[in-house]
């Protein structure tokens, strides 16, 4: 599994910076989550924000919902089990986890896809989103928010209203299964949020997909800072 911030290089050296190389490195899950916490909350919410392109993002929700010190050490190790679980239970997914937080991708190689110019949930994505609310509901001190992305081929506003209905899909998709609806934040990006190349057709099967971000909710939060004062 990747762990924490891989996608932000220029966030792991700020931090290593305010805290030590080894010591970041040499760490646990846990005590990771502490460590960047406590000695980098404003490199969380400043350096690393301004390299989120669009915090309506899962990854720029995860990092904004940083708690800090020790009690974010505590949510980090309940997020490394959920992710685990994710990790194991859907094979393909890419889990990374980030700061306090989950962040999930789901494209057309990793069993939650749609087929092309389509927003309705076949058969395949129905067995792997009925795995992943199984685990939501393990895990219910969780926000989740669900996020559409296209590649760049067509026409921007026709993506955007695509990467809209693929997004809400999967959301009512999670409700019908007994996710609360107060959980779920559903956001659009359309083609401007890419992560791969979209000039070759990899980077563009890679680029149609839906992303996850799964942070503590305030109930998880006051539990690890009541735990912290005991």
């Amino acid at each position: 599994m990747k762990i924490y911030l891989k996608k932000l290089g220029i966030a792991i050296m700020a931090v290593s910076m305010l805290t030590g190389c080894d010591a970041v490195q040499n760490a646990n899950k846990t005590q990771k989550g502490a460590v960047i916490g406590t000695a980098a909350g404003a490199v969380l919410g400043g350096i690393i924000g301004n390299n989120v392109k669009n915090k309506n993002s899962a990854l720029g929700a995860v990092i904004g919902g940083v708690v800090g010190g020790v009690a974010g050490g505590l949510i980090g190790k309940k997020m490394d089990k959920q992710a685990q679980k994710i990790e194991s239970e859907i094979p393909g997914a890419e889990v990374t986890r980030v700061g306090e937080g989950i962040d999930v991708v789901f494209d057309e190689s990793s069993g939650v896809y749609f087929d092309t110019n389509k927003s309705n949930i076949n058969a395949k994505s129905k067995t792997n989103l009925n795995k992943l609310a199984g685990i939501f509901k393990e895990y219910p001190d969780t926000n989740i928010i669900v996020e559409g992305h296209t590649d760049s081929s067509g026409d921007d506003s026709y993506n955007m209203t695509l990467s809209q209905k693929r997004a809400n899909a999967v959301t009512e998709y999670l409700v019908s299964q007994g996710i609360s609806r107060s959980r779920l934040t559903t956001y659009a990006h359309g083609e401007t949020l890419p992560k791969y190349d979209n000039s070759t057709a990899e980077g563009r099967a890679k680029n149609r997909r839906v992303e996850l971000g799964i942070v503590a909710n305030e109930k998880m939060k006051q539990d690890a800072q009541n735990q912290v004062k005991q």
